[in-house]
């Protein structure tokens, strides 16, 4: 955790009927060194380093900070890895040092989509695991960070590989009872005990509902981007978890 030094400030107090000649020079020494200090460069403002223990690239110097990784039984690596931080620097400090310590990772920055506007940044990249995407957000003196990186060999072997511009959402049902749900103007019915179901959708925005017996119907919308994977699960209890995105 990085933690901010206050420096001390001693106001000068000036009393001209006391002071005599060489303490008047002393005096004007120091008005003169307090003035010249005022105006040097900030000399102990941090550069922006990386963090080796960091999950994803991100740097050492961090006021919040926050990963998430999604697991399928089976499969060891991680499919999808989310870093969230926050750091006291400048957006322009922050998109360089992602662009200089990425490439150094063998992270290629792709030129499609990219945004960077003085309070706000989006770039995409090609990394060595597959498909990594980086957000940065200006707010209150300080930068937040929200990157992603999808592992595609991963995700490939555990079959949640959606098609080539297409995006996949897979149905689980882990309760003691049947459920349904309703998308796309599909109705998909998975008994108790029963695997789970992948569906292979266009890119949009989705309304979607889903039913268990005896319960309240859920109905929600989800917005989906090609070449991502969410999962819908209905917990061991019958209640409706929130969307989870696999990849």
């Amino acid at each position: 955790m990085a933690t901010v030094g206050h420096g001390a400030r001693a106001p000068a107090r000036w009393q001209p009927i006391a002071c005599g000649l060489i303490l008047l020079a002393s005096c004007l020494l120091a008005a003169s060194a307090g003035a010249f200090v005022s105006n040097l460069p900030p000399l102990f403002s941090p550069a922006l380093t990386l963090d080796p223990a960091a999950k994803l690239p991100a740097p050492a110097r961090y006021s919040f900070r926050s990963t998430h990784t999604t697991v399928m039984p089976g499969i060891e690596a991680p499919l999808r890895t989310r870093l969230e931080t926050t750091v006291p620097a400048q957006l322009g400090d922050v998109v360089s040092f992602y662009r200089t310590e990425l490439g150094k990772l063998g992270w290629r920055e792709k030129s499609d989509g990219a945004v960077i506007a003085a309070d706000h940044a989006q770039l995409t990249f090609a990394s060595p695991l597959g498909p990594a995407a980086l957000q940065l957000a200006r707010k209150d003196g300080s930068t937040s960070i929200h990157i992603v990186q999808k592992n595609a060999d991963a995700a490939s072997r555990a079959n949640i590989m959606p098609e080539p511009g297409k995006a996949m959402l897979v149905f689980s049902n882990i309760s003691g009872t049947d459920a349904t749900l309703t998308i796309d103007a599909k109705t998909v019915k998975r008994a108790a005990g029963t695997n789970a179901v992948s569906l292979d959708l266009a890119p949009g925005r989705y309304s979607y509902e889903l039913r268990v017996p005896d319960r309240s119907a859920t109905t929600k919308t989800l917005d989906i981007v090609a070449g991502d994977t969410w999962e819908l699960t209905v917990g061991p209890d019958g209640d409706v978890w929130p969307p989870l995105q696999l990849y």
